[in-house]
């Protein structure tokens, strides 16, 4: 049997869940933006993780099921970002000041919290030839763009939106 032990940092895209932690601040943020709310409650800003963009993971999954043996690889960026990074590139991106808006709450604190969480995707890089490019301030201003868009279009069918995009209208 062919079975290929695929690791993966945390991916993370527009489309992730809303309750996940890069997606509440990307959504809090458009929210605020619009003028729709006032605060994010966050629990620890001090987690560093290793965030990269889930549609080049997929690529690394792909790869990793065309190697001609089968083998156990580590996707990651590499790089490490606290959430207190992931807020403020979020917040400037949308030229807002985070600390005006993000509080904190004891009840976003994780008991069994992993104060780092780093990956090393060398091996990946050797075999499949796959490295990660968009690096996690980018990945933010990704998802602050997406969940602005998306709170500009709330309420329309998706065709509207394709519709009158197409026609140049907003």
């Amino acid at each position: 049997m062919f079975a290929v032990n695929g690791i993966l940092f945390n991916h993370e895209s527009p489309r992730r869940g809303e309750t996940f932690v890069t997606r509440k601040i990307t959504r809090a943020v458009a929210a605020i933006k619009a003028g729709t709310q006032k605060h994010v409650y966050l629990g620890n800003l001090d987690s560093i993780r290793d965030w990269g963009y889930a549609a080049e993971y997929v690529e690394g999954m792909w790869r990793m099921l065309q190697v001609d043996e089968p083998d156990d690889f580590v996707l990651a960026t590499g790089g490490n970002f606290t959430v207190r990074d992931f807020v403020q590139t979020s917040f400037e991106h949308a030229g807002l000041d985070w600390e005006e808006h993000v509080r904190f709450d004891e009840r976003y604190l994780r008991p069994t919290e992993v104060d780092a969480l780093v990956g090393d995707a060398s091996h990946a890089a050797e075999k499949l030839g796959w490295k990660a490019t968009v690096d996690t301030a980018e990945l933010a201003r990704i998802m602050v763009d997406a969940d602005i868009k998306l709170l500009e279009h709330a309420g329309r069918d998706w065709i509207d939106t394709v519709t009158l995009a197409s026609w140049g209208t907003k």
